[in-house]
């Protein structure tokens, strides 16, 4: 009976580093996904269109103070594509990497909704991949929306290495890269 109790402690620790893994890959995977889809949305907006930002308070010599800033990247347009982002996620199909076992999360659908020109071949599309993807997502946006938002607020490199693995309490793309 004692060999029965270390199979089984075993046996739930193997179940729980793999359940791990395949949730950090979910995880990572969303969050690539979340920010190759807010780049797009960012550089679909003209860069000459600009959105009033200021204060409400009356300066005392009757004025206000107004600024304008690129719609783009302006916390408004930022937490309008923030509530809808991961509504994309259903475009997204799930590829195991033949080297590493690890799952990716690729684009199955253009941009324009067509059919992507990638090979999907090797590609699992279904409901319930693209429904935990976007429920990973969701959750990614509902915890770090002020970092998300700061993040894409001003202008970087290496945007989704940044946010996914290094400089955000997300992290969760460390060991997979």
């Amino acid at each position: 009976m004692k060999g029965w109790g270390w199979l089984a402690l075993l046996l739930g620790a193997l179940l729980g580093t793999a359940w791990a893994r395949r949730s950090q890959d979910l995880h990572c995977g969303a969050c690539r996904a979340l920010v190759d889809e807010l780049e797009w949305e960012i550089a679909q907006v003209d860069p000459k269109k600009t959105i009033q930002m200021g204060s409400f308070r009356i300066n005392p010599d009757g004025s206000q103070s107004v600024v304008e800033v690129p719609y783009a990247r302006s916390e408004a347009h930022l937490t309008e594509l923030l509530e809808e982002v991961c509504d994309r996620m259903k475009e997204y199909g799930e590829q195991i990497d033949p080297s590493t076992h690890r799952k990716n999360y690729v684009r199955v659908v253009g941009r324009n909704g067509e059919s992507s020109e990638l090979d999907l071949q090797g590609i699992r599309i279904d409901s319930d991949i693209s429904g935990t993807l976007k429920f990973a997502c969701e959750s990614i946006v509902e915890e770090y929306e002020d970092e998300l938002i700061e993040f894409f607020s001003r202008e970087a490199d290496n945007v989704k290495d940044k946010l996914c693995s290094k400089r955000t309490a997300l992290r969760i793309c460390d060991s997979l890269t």
